[in-house]
């Protein structure tokens, strides 16, 4: 999925968005330089070094790659969206913010 998100974190990079990875590897030391190297620009947490850590447990997460597309008040509005789907996602709702913004 790595090349989607590096497109769309570019096709986006003016926009009000942002791209939020959690990563469950077990060596925090081990997966920096993966991330380097896989160009990973977009903040990237690590939950701990489990799929049962504590960000998993927070969004009660059991399936991986799990893909929440949140609204610009945080509310989940689509899930486990990839590839055109998640473009499409994100553009509605980045549409839907200006409709609203420009209707204040």
């Amino acid at each position: 999925m790595y090349p989607h998100e590096r497109s769309l974190v570019k096709r986006l990079a003016d926009e009000p968005f942002a791209l939020i990875g959690v990563n469950s590897d077990k060596d925090l030391e081990a997966l920096k330089p993966i991330l380097k190297k896989e160009n990973i620009t977009w903040r990237s947490f690590w939950n701990g070094g489990s799929t049962k850590g504590p960000i998993s447990r927070a969004w009660n997460v059991r399936g991986w790659p799990t893909i929440y597309v949140l609204d610009h008040k945080g509310v989940i509005r689509y899930k486990n969206v990839r590839g055109e789907r998640m473009d499409a996602a994100v553009d509605t709702l980045l549409e839907e913010l200006k409709t609203e913004a420009g209707g204040q």
